[in-house]
């Protein structure tokens, strides 16, 4: 059995569905695998910037990931997949090599520079954090919150990363004009299951604490439970909404656990190192609540589940947001009237 590796989520690195060959991991001189695995940044100049979703399952039509992977590790991670596009394995691969997308908000203002152009909030943090641990020292979020200020764009935010609050100015000033949410995720309370769980995210206290600073700069923020894991985190259900409607969020959702392609084995890896006494009826409860697999994507279906445990789960939910007073996942009203393409050197001036 694979062992856990210091702040890695994924036990493996797995050849990604279109490699033609596999590649392991080599033990060092000792016979022992590196207890640690450092971090590649590998820079990309997009050619687009904005994202645009389709699925009815989720509730933006634009996003914008300002990197590709994710250093937080967490082992659920429905994005993983996407790694193998670039040549990657969606294990150790996808939270240690992670792309960062150099002249990202220069990529932006071009993109809502033209002509045709039509202004829709847009969504950071979709298949990547855009507060993960290297955006400290890359900033790339930063510089695109400060394009979206000056255009005067409407966007939210999904993220677990405390970092969230230095940009507290941008946000504090775009919430006034009705121009910005913010999601905070919140997995469990517990700080040992999220050390395996999440390894590099921020830890419980620090993102409750992360709520509270935005909802009293008053920046509309929610909660998302998510994912909820069968015999994991599901018993934490009430008190993360109590604790996060405590610390001032308006509204909280939720989404059942997603295992698409390599996601599938390499949380059964994990579940296998950490919790082999209830590896086995964690997935029968996820097979019940899948139509009998291990993962369904069906719209409409892979956010929520179906069957008996799946419907007890959104019922506890349901309760729990009248208990505590949240209102369903944030539907703030994002403005998009006050979009304006700002002048720069070289614009002819109207004569008008």
């Amino acid at each position: 059995m694979s062992k856990p590796l210091k702040g890695r989520g994924a036990l493996s690195n797995p050849a990604n569905r279109f490699a033609p060959t596999r590649s392991d991991l080599e033990p060092v001189d000792d016979g022992e695998v590196p207890a640690r695995i450092a971090t590649v940044q590998i820079e990309e100049r997009p050619k687009t910037i904005i994202s645009r979703n389709q699925s009815p399952d989720v509730p933006f039509e634009q996003s914008i990931n300002p990197y590709r992977g994710c250093e937080h590790g967490c082992i659920y991670c429905f994005a993983r997949p996407s790694h193998a596009y670039w040549d990657l394995s969606p294990g150790l691969d996808f939270e240690t090599h992670i792309i960062c997308k150099e002249g990202a908000a220069e990529r932006l203002e071009q993109e809502l520079r033209a002509k045709h152009y039509r202004c829709r909030p847009i969504t950071l943090g979709a298949n990547t954090d855009p507060y993960q641990p290297l955006e400290q020292q890359r900033r790339i979020t930063r510089e695109l919150l400060e394009v979206l200020v000056r255009f005067r764009h409407p966007f939210s935010i999904i993220t677990k990363g405390a970092l969230i609050t230095r940009d507290l100015d941008i946000l504090a000033e775009m919430a006034q004009q009705q121009l910005c949410s913010v999601m905070i995720s919140m997995t469990t309370l517990d700080p040992e299951l999220k050390r395996t769980l999440e390894p590099r995210a921020a830890g419980p206290r620090t993102r409750l604490d992360a709520i509270h600073q935005l909802s009293a700069a008053g920046v509309p923020v929610g909660v998302l439970v998510a994912p909820l894991i069968p015999m994991i985190n599901d018993r934490e259900l009430e008190s993360i909404l109590e604790a996060s409607a405590a610390a001032g969020a308006r509204s909280a959702g939720f989404v059942f656990l997603r295992l698409p392609r390599e996601v599938k084995d390499l949380f059964r890896e994990w579940l296998d190192c950490h919790y082999p006494e209830r590896a086995e009826h964690v997935m029968s409860l996820i097979r019940q609540s899948r139509n009998g697999r291990e993962n369904d994507s069906r719209f409409g279906n892979r956010m929520r589940g179906e069957g008996v445990f799946a419907e007890m789960i959104a019922q506890r939910f349901r309760v729990a947001l009248k208990r505590h007073g949240l209102q369903p996942r944030l539907g703030i009203e994002l403005r998009t009237d006050l979009f304006e393409v700002p002048p720069q050197a070289g614009d002819q001036l109207s004569l008008l």
